[in-house]
């Protein structure tokens, strides 16, 4: 059975799925792919049903009534590889912001040792192509705005480019986990850190989306902001068991 498998959350994607699909399985590693969709009416699930037929027994689709949040997209498709027995599970976007290339060395800092691995846009400077600079911005301090406020060594924490071994998650209560927009990612790594795994940064390079529309909204945004001081006090009260 492959041990890795590339959970992608989509909402109107017909632009980049075919192609995001084609380049995963054409990977030299053997990567299986679960694509969440969330009752996209732009016909991005019809498309995945039609590959399904060349990659029965590599691309899996679960399809939701609408729009859910990118978070329980997450944790649903964290529940099924769990279920499913894979080893490395993957978080990566639809829309080739993130280099399916790199999914490659992801895995690679997970086998060497990680428990989990980001691929980082300011490891290693500001490495953002074709965002305004407004956005480079915001993501930049939100970062050094949750190191400040909880405390950890993390330079990417909005990233959603990750590698997470399958022991991490079946040690975190996914139940618990309550934010739906990118402080759901802030919260994965931090629960992550919490949990005593060794999570490991690797620079990448992320290019905006060429194709559909971005699904920021500043009501994303404001949840990150303001859950991540909830998260922290919540945390001083809370005991979390090693990994």
């Amino acid at each position: 059975m492959p041990d890795s498998i590339v959970i992608i959350p989509t909402y109107n994607e017909k632009e980049n799925i075919e192609r995001m699909i084609h380049k995963v399985f054409s990977l030299e590693h053997d990567f299986h792919l679960l694509i969440i969709d969330d009752g996209s009416p732009d016909g991005t699930a019809k498309i995945i049903k039609a590959l399904q037929r060349d990659y029965s027994q590599k691309l899996h689709l679960i399809e939701r009534a609408g729009k859910m949040g990118l978070g329980t997209a997450y944790i649903h498709g964290f529940k099924w590889a769990i279920a499913n027995h894979y080893d490395y599970i993957y978080e990566m976007d639809a829309d080739f912001s993130h280099n399916p290339d790199d999914l490659l060395r992801l895995r690679q800092e997970c086998v060497a040792g990680a428990d989990a691995a980001i691929g980082s846009r300011y490891i290693k400077g500001v490495n953002v192509v074709n965002w305004p600079m407004s956005r480079v911005l915001m993501s930049y301090f939100a970062s050094v705005y949750v190191r400040f406020i909880t405390g950890i060594n993390i330079q990417d924490a909005t990233a959603g480019f990750m590698c997470y071994k399958r022991r991490v998650l079946e040690s975190i209560d996914l139940d618990k986990i309550k934010f739906v927009g990118y402080a759901f990612q802030i919260e994965m790594k931090f629960t992550t850190i919490k949990h005593g795994f060794k999570v490991k940064e690797i620079p990448i390079i992320f290019t905006d989306r060429t194709a559909g529309s971005s699904k920021m909204s500043k009501g994303i945004f404001t949840e990150a902001v303001v859950g991540v001081l909830h998260m922290k006090l919540n945390s001083i009260f809370r005991k979390y068991p090693e990994g």
